[in-house]
């Protein structure tokens, strides 16, 4: 269970005066003048308040929520990484040029595409970065494709993405929690740009007609994107490069153990096909005899999509990673997965609702539209979560499955932690209606207006008075 205290505001607590400054003292600021010992205590307090995925299990579906292990950390502190200013000049940083080099290297290795992109600074600036490619290539071919084909259950930023790069958004429907080929060959056509498409998929599901799918695309003469966001649970076992993708984003502040929420930081490396390379954002960077060069050549370029070179931190934390797994990686795939299916069937023997019920991959989605007879919503369970020490799933998500909780335990947590979960939630599916639309009732705060929240957050103590 997490801390409670009833911890004041900073300019809550009443200050220690120190007459000598009391006539040169501005009393416009209202900045608290308070003694270093209680300035530490008041943000331990609150960090002790809080919840993390150093301290607990953190099953948001989608988001593989994973372990940050701490010599990532150490590596990001580094002076050599730290202190390192992108302005310096090339001859001055060649172990870091090095490092993104054969960080390049490696994410083709474990995609299976030929060049990669750092630049990008999120998932999503991945997506859109991926789109400008796409709009790029097909004008140079001097081709007006203006439409983007995505499934209902795709994240929500991937027509956000497809949008902000000037594309129509055409929606298909799934069938059976997979991609409707019937669907999909009704609406390709030779306007479409590309076809965006997370797998496994959000329900946790692999789409097994893949080969099918590029196939439908390619004779098209269209473009196969990869959403990486589901990659935890293929890799070292499969390639989207291998399933006919051409473009493909990768979240390393997900997949490979970078920190994660919070808004950032994070890096979306973008990966494409040999005949998509020249379109990549410059600078490149080329090993040329033993020196590392940035590489401003290509005349088909989109340019830059972030400022200098991609967050570099992150990408020195993903390059430990990798290196620390090696041939190993494919381990955290394959615990990702057994994780996955041994909860998903505790909880299903406990009385929940798995919607396409089959074998899963990292993640699953299950369904708890049967509660709303009581008048339970999965917001009212994700609350009651609160006040057994467990941080909720992601809920509501992906749109296909009603009252939808969906759940990613990831290669991390062990078996007790699952059982004690799945325990927990079994009690819950028994409790009594009133207590849980009333919950979280032991956490420091209690349930907020989530719609208020969102419309009008109170970003800053100032918003309070």
């Amino acid at each position: 269970m997490m801390a409670k205290y009833d911890e004041p505001l900073l300019n809550e607590i009443e200050e220690e005066k120190e007459e000598k400054f009391e006539e040169i003292e501005r009393k416009e600021l209202n900045i608290p003048n308070l003694p270093e010992r209680q300035v530490m205590k008041h943000f331990i307090h609150l960090s002790q308040m809080n919840y993390g995925v150093d301290t607990g299990f953190y099953p948001l579906g989608s988001c593989t929520m994973k372990y940050n292990p701490k010599l990532l950390q150490r590596i990001a502190s580094m002076e050599k990484i730290n202190f390192v200013s992108p302005l310096q000049d090339e001859s001055t940083v060649q172990g870091n040029l090095q490092l993104m080099y054969e960080l390049e290297k490696m994410l083709c290795e474990i995609t299976g595409m030929d060049a990669f992109t750092l630049q990008p600074a999120a998932g999503a600036h991945g997506e859109f970065t991926g789109m400008l490619i796409a709009r790029a290539y097909f004008e140079w071919k001097g081709e007006r494709r203006k439409n983007v084909i995505i499934p209902d259950s795709a994240h929500g930023t991937n027509p956000a993405s497809a949008r902000m790069a000037g594309f129509n958004v055409i929606e298909i429907p799934s069938k059976n929690g997979r991609v409707d080929l019937d669907a999909l060959e009704h609406v390709v056509d030779g306007e479409t740009a590309a076809f965006m498409l997370t797998n496994p998929n959000t329900l946790g599901i692999f789409e097994k007609d893949i080969l099918k799918i590029a196939k439908v695309i390619k004779e098209a003469g269209a473009l196969l994107y990869y959403d990486g966001a589901n990659l935890n649970a293929i890799m070292g076992k499969a390639k989207p490069g291998d399933m006919g993708f051409d473009i493909c984003h990768l979240n390393l502040h997900k997949t490979f153990a970078t920190p994660h929420g919070g808004g950032g930081p994070g890096a979306g490396p973008v990966g494409v096909k040999k005949f998509l390379e020249d379109f990549l954002p410059l600078p490149r960077i080329k090993k040329v005899g033993n020196e590392y060069k940035f590489d401003y050549s290509s005349k088909k370029s989109i340019g830059k999509v972030s400022m200098f070179y991609g967050n570099f931190a992150v990408l020195a934390k993903a390059y430990t990673y990798i290196l620390m797994k090696g041939k190993e990686l494919k381990n955290a795939s394959e615990k990702a997965v057994l994780n996955s299916n041994y909860l998903m069937e505790k909880l299903r023997k406990a009385g929940y609702d798995v919607p396409y019920y089959g074998r899963r991959m990292h993640e699953f989605v299950i369904s708890l539209s049967d509660l709303r007879k009581k008048g339970i919503r999965a917001i009212d369970v994700a609350k009651r979560l609160l006040d057994y020490g467990f941080h909720p799933p992601t809920v509501y998500f992906p749109l296909i499955v009603e009252e939808a909780f969906m759940i990613e335990p990831t290669e991390d947590e062990n078996k007790a932690t699952l059982d004690k979960f799945a325990e927990v939630m079994g009690k819950i599916l028994h409790e009594d209606a009133e207590l849980l639309k009333n919950s979280p009732h032991s956490t420091p705060v209690k349930r907020v207006n989530e719609v208020m929240a969102a419309k009008k957050p109170k970003l800053t103590w100032k918003d309070l008075k």
